[in-house]
């Protein structure tokens, strides 16, 4: 520390960087493995003699025509993906809770079933539980790929996010149900105003974690002929050949979206002591 005017220290400048470094060393980290990634990314096409065609690559996201702009196949996708990743949250959220509390209920056969369910779809793949639903539950229900692909994605997703619901409703103490129950407001308004809110700041971070397999799990869905993202950079590699461009922008696509999850919650983790 050097001395400044009035008597009072002030950090020196190699000090500062320290700090500073400090404060963004998981930016430093981030960019530093980019750099890498991209390096050895261009190596292995140099090493293949593969020629980048960068310039016919933006079309396929999008055009403007006569002023406005058009949608190519790979937002087209991205659309497809962020709906789906959407529609599947709220169904495993609703999933998750609902057999997190049949898991802590007292009726034996309640439990049994969440159980069964939690047991069943955390242990075996998501590819052959998008086929299952696809070939045999949604022809049932009258459902189309889209349907199926958010029932099996939900389904799936909500069987780690119950162990989450479960855990985050055990950790508050039992002493918050008694106070809403003697409060008047019956076990389902004590759920809902005092101990959900509690349990949420204590499920945010895995529960982020969550959402964000959950986005990158709809690549899946393009084995049951959704055109999501994926499936679209699929049908334009085949159309032009170009696959180092075409992968590398459906990875910053995906990269996007994620982010666009993880950064809020990362905010509100540092702005609410969550």
């Amino acid at each position: 520390m050097t001395e400044g005017r009035g008597g009072r220290s002030r950090p020196r400048p190699l000090y500062r960087l320290w700090r500073c470094l400090q404060r963004h060393a998981t930016g430093i980290v981030f960019a530093l493995l980019g750099l890498w990634l991209a390096q050895a990314v261009l190596s292995g096409a140099q090493g293949v003699g593969y020629d980048w065609q960068w310039y016919r690559v933006w079309r396929y996201l999008g055009r403007w025509t006569d002023g406005a702009f058009v949608p190519g196949p790979l937002l087209d996708g991205l659309g497809m993906t962020i709906r789906i990743a959407l529609s599947g949250l709220v169904l495993a959220v609703g999933a998750g809770l609902g057999a997190a509390l049949l898991r802590l209920s007292p009726w034996t056969l309640g439990r049994g079933l969440a159980h069964a369910y939690i047991g069943c779809l955390r242990n075996t793949p998501l590819l052959l539980q998008l086929f299952f639903v696809y070939f045999l539950i949604a022809p049932m229900i009258g459902v189309g790929p889209f349907g199926a692909a958010v029932l099996a994605l939900g389904l799936f997703e909500g069987a780690y996010m119950a162990e989450l619901f479960r855990a985050g409703l055990q950790s508050v103490p039992r002493a918050q149900w008694e106070a809403g129950i003697s409060l008047g407001l019956g076990a389902w308004g004590t759920l809902r105003l005092v101990v959900l809110p509690q349990a949420v700041r204590r499920i945010l971070p895995p529960l982020t974690s969550q959402l964000v397999s959950l986005i990158k799990d709809t690549s899946l869905v393009s084995a049951i002929a959704v055109t999501d993202l994926t499936m679209q950079a699929q049908v334009v590699i085949a159309d032009t050949f170009l696959a180092f461009e075409i992968w590398l922008i459906v990875a910053a696509l995906y990269l996007l979206l994620t982010l666009c999850v993880a950064v809020p919650a990362r905010w509100l983790e540092r702005r609410y002591g969550w």
